[in-house]
Order: C-alpha cells, then structure tokens, then sequence
C-alpha cells in the first residue's frame, strides 16, 4: 500500500486479517473514518486506516474500552496515559482476583464451614486502611498508655502485620487467623498484662542502668538447664534458679526476695501463653519473617522451677 491509494473494505480486510464486519463495526463508530467514497457510494481508507486497525486490535487485546481507543486515536489523549489507567485497574483486579484464589485455596486446604469461609472472606477483602484500623485497635488496647515508655514503638512496629496485595493463600490464611486471635478479648487481657509487666520491669532496669530484659536472662540461664535435661522441680536445679533470680534482680533493679521472684512467674506465664507465640507465628507468615523460636522449652521449665519455690505460688495470672 502507498500513501496516495485508497482501499475497499475488503482491501483492508485482508490487510489487516481482520473482518468486514469488524472494520465496518470500528468505522461506524469513528475510530477507523473512511477517507473517502466510491461513487457507487462504497467506503474507502487510506494507508493510515490500516495503523490504526493495528492499534485498535492491541488495545483492544489489552482490555481497553473503545470510547477511550477513539479518544487515543483521534489523539484526545495520550496512548501513556492510557496505558498508565488501565495498568492501575488491572493491578487492582489482580490483587482482588489473588485474594479470591487465597481464599478458595484455605478453605479448600481447612476444609471451612460456610460460617467460617465468609468469614475469613470478609478479613481477607478488607481494604489496607480497614485492616491498619482492625490492627490498631488490637495493638491499643494492648499498649494504650505505655507507647510513650522507651521502645515501646518498635515493639508495636514489630507486632503490626502487613499483608503485601500480592499475598499468597498461605498469607491470606495466616492474616484471616491473627485477625481473629486479635479479636479475642481473653488474649487482649493477657497481652495487655504482659505489656505492663514489661513496662515496670523497663522503668526499673533502666534505672539501675540496664537494657536487658528478663525473658533474654531467663532464657540465656535455662537453655544449658534444658540441655543437661535437668529437672526443674529436683534440688540439682537450685544453682540454675539462683543464677537466674540474681541476674533477674540486677536487670529490674530490685532485691531477689519472693515478690520477685512472684513477679517473674507473672511475667513468664504470660509469655508463655499459646496465644502469643500463635500470634507471632502468624505474623511471620504474613510479613514474610523468619519463624520465630518458640520460647515455650525455656519458659516451662522456669516456671516450673519457680513454682516450685515460690510460697503460694497457684500458676494462675492474677493481678498482684
């Protein structure tokens, strides 16, 4: 073809390998014009019909709606910022068509009952601002009055889940079950203690100038304990829980007596509560995190030392 020629529709049917009706269909409607007539009265294009065929095709393959391919060719706008749109929507439909197949694909894997799947359908399709509100309230109730305690921004930080829009069923799923727990207002009141136990331990450590907290001294002295498979409960276990209790009082700040020894088992049976380790499990998966070690070993085996020589002692958390 050549700039000064003009073309049948059937001409450019061929050209193109498009239909008659098609190229009838666009020209109807203005996006490919004729240039001219046949004095039969026959429509017939130019070389620049067949450009804009091939154009109209792509975008069309692309997804893009025909008033807004009239508007690129007759250059209302640019071919960018059409591009830039429907990129944008298209990003939107993924996310939204991922979080479907995360969700089938969790209840298929937990087998859900209808009750639970529109449930987690629900969690899952939150918008990211509903779900920083979801996640906000559960970290104030919790932390409510002591963020302004040194560090207790970074630990809200690290306790707050971020589902990316490209989450798999796995994420998904982990989100959907932290939402839940963080609902829970049982686990609320133990995360809540924990927080102002952790505060007061904070509060007198810093003033007696020092910044490790007591579950890293519990932990550095009872792994060996565990190691060497040393009962708790058994006399061999007293040196463990001497050195544990001095290291104790030196980071709070306080004599080794009964009342701190009473305060540690507070301290560490809210910990080891199974909520809060599911809690950090799940936001792992759903921040993409490396699995938390799980402090359950260390924990049992010091609140069964210290129960077992702590005065009164019931294992039950209680306000003091």
């Amino acid at each position: 073809m050549d700039g000064d020629t003009l073309y049948s529709i059937g001409d450019l049917a061929r050209q193109t390998g498009l239909t008659v009706k098609t190229i009838r269909f666009y020209s109807d409607r203005g996006i490919v014009p004729p240039a001219d007539r046949s004095p039969a009265g026959y429509r017939l294009y130019d070389v620049d019909a067949v450009a804009r065929l091939d154009l109209v095709r792509t975008l069309r393959d692309l997804g893009v709606d025909l008033p807004t391919i009239k508007k690129v060719v007759e250059q209302e706008v640019s071919l960018a910022e059409v591009a830039k749109a429907h990129a944008e929507a298209l990003a939107v439909q993924i996310r939204v068509l991922s979080l479907r197949r995360a969700v089938l694909t969790a209840v298929a894997r937990r087998g859900s009952t209808p009750e639970e799947t529109d449930l987690m359908h629900k969690l899952a399709k939150l918008s990211e601002d509903e779900r920083r509100r979801l996640t906000g309230d559960f970290l104030d109730s919790v932390f409510g009055g002591l963020i302004e305690e040194p560090g207790f921004t970074g630990i809200m930080r690290s306790m707050t889940p971020e589902l990316p829009d490209d989450a798999d069923a796995e994420q998904v799923e982990a989100w959907v079950e932290l939402a839940e727990l963080s609902r829970d207002p049982q686990f609320r009141a133990v995360m809540r203690r924990l927080a102002e136990l952790h505060a007061d331990e904070r509060a007198h450590s810093e003033a007696a100038g020092v910044r490790k907290h007591g579950i890293a001294v519990v932990r550095e002295e009872v792994r060996p304990a565990l190691a060497a498979g040393i009962d708790p409960v058994s006399p061999q276990a007293d040196p463990v829980v001497e050195a544990m209790m001095a290291q104790y009082a030196n980071v709070s700040g306080r004599p080794d007596d009964v009342e701190l020894r009473h305060r540690l088992l507070l301290r560490l049976e809210a910990a080891s509560d199974p909520r809060r380790e599911l809690y950090l499990r799940l936001l792992a998966v759903v921040n993409l995190w490396s699995a938390p070690e799980s402090l359950a070993p260390v924990s049992d085996w010091a609140i069964r030392a210290l129960r077992a020589r702590v005065p009164g002692s019931s294992g039950v958390l209680s306000e003091e």
